[in-house]
């Protein structure tokens, strides 16, 4: 009777070590799990930054870059769903600070039952693993307007989304849609519909081109090489309201401003009809310039010569003219 007692205690002695070393264990691998995710840092950025407009995801996508980085010294090990739905979020906010709806494909499968099929990933230390994804799969964007951009990376998945890690910010510009625009204020060729579209030129070809398309009264070349966003914020009062404008009041003041320039009604040196001009002068960085020209307008006893400062700045390989100054010189 004592041996079986002393072997009953003895069961149970090593039954609580074994216990004891699997919950230790456990907690063990949760404790790396989250020392892990706290080393890890994920980061975004555009693919192929363009030109981005409201609509389709097809016609128009706004591919974002996003990279998963080990900034610790063990292996980072997370999974990764087969549909990325699972496993990410995108948030776009506004300038007041409201976040912009999910697209219904979204709400869709995160609300439907279904199998998440995903892989278990690990980077070493240093190590990086990246993958592009659509936006636009994610958001849904319908009207022009200045956005921030930021994404949040779930690395045991969406379900268990209160293990999460934001990336950094980025601004997003959703221009008007060129359909959205009235047809006569669309830059075409002269004396045909087809649809004009900017080249890849040198700074002081596109100073030139817009001198010229000015000297032919060619409005929709003149405005082809012209951010007329950027020009028309140089007034302080009018940058004023139209950062604090919605998305349909900002296209309307784009449209008036340029209605205004076409009637000689405002900024009068910018539109002003040089009889002949003279590029003296180019110098550029890549992404940066100014462009100096000599220009002589024509009046009924006398010329007046004057130089004007074009400056420009290169966005996905098309430079624009963005501000400008002018000095006078005197008449001749």
């Amino acid at each position: 009777m004592k041996r079986t007692l002393i072997a009953i205690i003895s069961t149970f002695t090593l039954f609580a070590q074994f216990a004891f070393s699997q919950n230790s264990g456990d907690r063990k691998a949760n404790s790396i799990n989250t020392s892990d995710y706290s080393k890890a840092s994920v980061s975004i950025r555009f693919y192929d930054r363009t030109m981005y407009y409201p609509g389709s995801k097809e016609d128009n996508p706004i591919l974002v870059d996003v990279a998963i980085t080990n900034n610790g010294t063990d292996t980072l090990r997370f999974k990764l769903a087969d549909d990325r739905m699972f496993s990410l979020d995108f948030y776009a906010y506004t300038i007041k600070n409201t976040t912009l709806p999910n697209t219904k494909d979204l709400i869709i499968k995160r609300s439907t039952n279904q199998t998440v099929y995903f892989r278990e990933l690990a980077i070493g230390p240093g190590e990086t693993y990246s993958f592009v994804e659509n936006l636009k799969d994610y958001i849904q964007i319908d009207e022009p307007s200045i956005y921030y951009l930021e994404m949040h990376f779930y690395p045991e998945l969406f379900k268990a989304r209160n293990i999460e890690i934001a990336s950094n910010r980025l601004s997003l510009d959703i221009r008007p849609a060129p359909s959205a625009s009235s047809s006569s204020i669309l830059p075409v060729e002269n004396k045909t519909t087809a649809l004009l579209k900017p080249e890849a030129i040198s700074p002081d070809k596109v100073v030139e081109q817009t001198i010229i398309a000015r000297q032919k009264s060619l409005w929709d070349q003149y405005f082809l090489y012209m951010n007329i966003e950027q020009m028309m914020i140089r007034n302080s009062e009018v940058n004023r309201k139209y950062k604090n404008a919605s998305a349909d009041e900002r296209n309307r003041m784009l449209q008036a401003y340029k209605a205004d320039l076409m009637q000689n009604r405002i900024d009068y040196d910018i539109v002003s009809l040089p009889e002949k001009f003279l590029i003296e002068n180019t110098s550029y960085s890549q992404t940066e310039g100014t462009v100096s020209v000599l220009e002589w307008f024509k009046y009924q006893n006398f010329s007046e010569k004057k130089r004007y400062i074009y400056k420009v700045r290169q966005r996905d390989g098309i430079w624009q003219i963005y501000d400008y100054s002018v000095t006078n010189l005197g008449t001749e």
